[in-house]
């Protein structure tokens, strides 16, 4: 549930017409959820499950494949951030994230012109251009930005990886906040979480060390950068905050990641979850020192972060394209 005393927003990482059309706007009214995301993965299940499409596909039976999926993913995303717009206008996030193609990350130039024209084609201020935080995708938020175009810099796995997403976005804020338009821009840097537990917690109760704990300390750490900018404009979103299987409590991470000004980004079940025991005591901030002192024991248990960052990002990065070229192939 959305908690505006202390600043922590809920969104749903969750698109499907049928359920736009359906249930979306009682989250919204009820002030369970404040904004969605999507991203390759999730329109891939969604156009390949649902009937719901069908109809649209029909109608777009002459054109190529890419341009099938964008048909249908604008048409989701507009009608999201149509429902959503309210709260935009009333300074309450109403935020819908629509990913650029996953095979863009290593390409500036095709990043900032895909997400230009699919800001510009649904014509809703609320839209955010989701961005993998890659080295061309750092640039590309910088031009966005620029231009009065939010951005949800995504797959962020480690503290550099967020460092040089803020600096990037900060630099395309400040263009355009000298613009003159007067219009407010915001971005959130999404830092991926339980997949850190996933790969870790074998390895680390064989050391002796408490599980599920990598993903949260590391989110943690995260989040101190963000704030310190102390620039409203930016927030941390907390994703992949899903739980697999039956290790952790469903709602483990939106309740252990509880913290002011930020937002998490939670599937439906999640949500649900969290909704039959909703909690709102702020589990973050935590100390520099208690985060310094956990990060020394995972080194100690032989654990080197910075290679648990690149091949978590590259096998998000591989997880987002394998879906987009599926859901491609689906729709050929």
């Amino acid at each position: 549930m959305v908690n505006e005393k202390i600043g922590f927003s809920l969104w749903l990482d969750f698109i499907e017409r049928d359920y736009l059309q359906k249930e979306f706007k009682r989250l919204i009214d009820e002030k369970i959820i404040n904004g969605a995301t999507s991203n390759p993965a999730i329109f891939a299940s969604s156009i390949e499950t649902s009937g719901a499409y069908t109809a649209q596909l029909d109608a777009l039976q002459n054109h190529s494949a890419k341009a099938k999926y964008e048909a249908l993913a604008k048409t989701d995303i507009t009608m999201a951030a149509k429902a959503l717009k309210p709260l935009y206008d009333a300074g309450k996030d109403g935020y819908v994230s629509i990913e650029v193609d996953p095979f863009l990350s290593d390409d500036t130039e095709g990043t900032i012109e895909e997400g230009r024209r699919l800001y510009r084609e649904m014509g809703m201020e609320n839209v955010m251009i989701k961005i993998p935080a890659t080295r061309a995708g750092f640039k590309a938020m910088t031009r966005l930005m620029s231009e009065g175009i939010p951005v949800n810099a995504t797959l962020i796995f480690s503290p550099m990886q967020a460092l040089m997403a803020l600096d990037a976005m900060e630099e395309g804020l400040k263009v355009w906040n000298a613009s003159g338009d007067g219009r407010n821009v915001e971005g959130v840097l999404s830092v991926f979480v339980s997949r850190f537990d996933r790969m870790l917690d074998k390895k680390l109760e064989r050391n002796g060390l408490a599980p599920g704990r990598v993903g949260i300390m590391n989110a943690a750490k995260i989040y101190n950068l963000v704030e310190s900018r102390r620039n409203g404009a930016l927030r941390t979103l907390f994703a992949s905050t899903g739980v697999k299987g039956d290790a952790y409590e469903a709602d483990y991470y939106i309740k252990e990641l509880m913290a002011p000004h930020s937002v998490n980004t939670a599937p439906l079940a999640t949500i649900e979850a969290f909704l039959e025991n909703p909690s709102h005591d702020p589990k973050l901030p935590i100390k520099d020192d208690t985060i310094e002192e956990f990060f020394e024991h995972i080194e100690n248990a032989g654990i080197d972060m910075n290679e648990v960052y690149e091949t978590l990002l590259h096998d998000g990065l591989a997880a987002f394209k394998d879906a987009f070229a599926k859901l491609l192939a689906h729709l050929e």
